[in-house]
């Protein structure tokens, strides 16, 4: 008996393994301190903002995420979490907050691109999150709504993904979060939000009539 129980247990540690393994990945990659510190890294001593961050995000949720059966909702928990620690990262050090949340939302659609996950989708769940986070380190929650919405234009363009849509997205993402802000704060990231996505659409409309978009991939 007692060496069924001991086949039983680890039998069922082989069925969590695969679920379960991916989620934790995702969430050491994201979540340590080691990410974190990583982050620090990418902006330099006067507080400027490297390019890298974008390739560090984006590297991070493919390694997490690379294999996942649930592409779709691993990579809006790894998204999340990776945003939240390049904002947390970026206020310990006093760098420019919306440049961070520039790079990673850039990284993180990039990283969707590359996994075949839903970038409307992450563009949404990323821009919610890092609007949420400022406000918590008490940042400037408008500036890095605008700077989110400028990102995932920059990354769409790049892609040759769909600009207006994907920015619409963003757009909803950066509203639910000022929606629980609510207040005149919550109004001021509405307001900041609606003319960014006026000036990206007025960009976007000669580069989408050069091109056509690519559809965007669904998990």
């Amino acid at each position: 008996m007692e060496a069924k129980r001991r086949t039983g247990t680890n039998g069922t540690k082989r069925k969590l393994t695969g679920a379960a393994s991916i989620r934790g990945k995702a969430k050491r990659s994201t979540d340590n301190g080691s990410f974190e510190a990583a982050i620090q890294r990418a902006v330099n001593g006067g507080g400027t903002v490297s390019v890298g961050v974008v390739n560090l995000v984006k590297n991070t949720l493919v390694t997490a995420i690379s294999g996942a059966r649930d592409v779709g909702g691993e990579m809006g928990t790894a998204a999340i979490a990776a945003v939240r620690g390049s904002i947390r990262a970026a206020s310990e050090i006093g760098a420019d907050l919306g440049a961070v949340a520039r790079y990673s939302i850039m990284g993180t659609i990039q990283a969707a691109e590359q996994i075949g996950g839903e970038l409307g989708g992450a563009a949404r769940s990323a821009t919610r999150d890092a609007v949420k986070t400022t406000r918590d380190v008490g940042g400037d929650v408008s500036r890095v709504a605008s700077e989110a919405i400028q990102g995932t234009a920059d990354a769409a363009r790049r892609l040759g993904a769909d600009v207006g849509s994907l920015v619409q997205d963003a757009a909803r993402g950066a509203v639910e979060a000022a929606d629980r802000i609510g207040s005149a704060t919550g109004r001021a990231v509405r307001t900041t939000v609606a003319e960014a996505v006026s000036g990206t659409k007025a960009l976007a409309g000669g580069a989408n009539s050069s091109r056509p978009a690519r559809r965007r991939r669904r998990a």
